[in-house]
């Protein structure tokens, strides 16, 4: 009878310390990262702002030219005879068509390019999220926006963020 009263808490002691073991090491195989601040912040998302915003400028020089002939051409078309009106209607009519290509061509080009940017983005990030689990030999790797409750010692953005700024910067550049 005494050894069932010192074998039943011999084994919970065991089997606690057991899971406890266990429960530490899993713990420490996951890590968390902020994808939107590693976007954000990563370099080559500041690089293709300032190229998509220098694309935005020049082709809202080229629209301001368009605006600029077709506001000439209506200027032009209150001073002329009804049969000249005519011809220069049809000419602003074409100015006027010209200007909404235009305009649906340089937002697809623009959106296809921020598109495209932001996906080769995403990929570096994955690429290197899934680099770094591996190494550190971590069975998950969350995004912050997921979880309700974190602990910062499994927040690995900044080691993330490092990594492919670094890989960036030694990366050659497009010309």
């Amino acid at each position: 009878m005494m050894n069932s009263r010192l074998i039943k808490p011999a084994l919970f002691l065991m089997a606690a310390l057991t899971f406890g073991a266990f429960s530490a090491q899993a713990a420490d195989e996951y890590g968390f990262v902020n994808v939107a601040l590693v976007f954000d912040k990563y370099q080559k998302t500041v690089d293709n702002d300032k190229l998509l915003q220098e694309a935005g400028k020049k082709k809202e020089k080229d629209r301001d030219a368009l605006v600029s002939e077709i506001r000439q051409l209506k200027d032009e078309l209150v001073l002329l005879t009804d049969d000249a009106k005519a011809k220069k209607q049809e000419n602003l009519d074409a100015k006027i068509r010209e200007l909404q290509e235009f305009d649906q061509a340089a937002k697809e080009e623009l959106g296809n390019t921020r598109r495209d940017a932001i996906q080769g983005i995403f990929k570096d990030i994955d690429d290197v999220v899934q680099a770094m689990g591996k190494r550190k030999g971590l069975s998950f790797i969350f995004n912050e926006r997921a979880l309700l409750f974190h602990n910062d010692k499994y927040d690995i953005t900044n080691e993330v963020l490092t990594e492919l700024n670094n890989a960036y910067q030694k990366a050659p550049k497009k010309a």
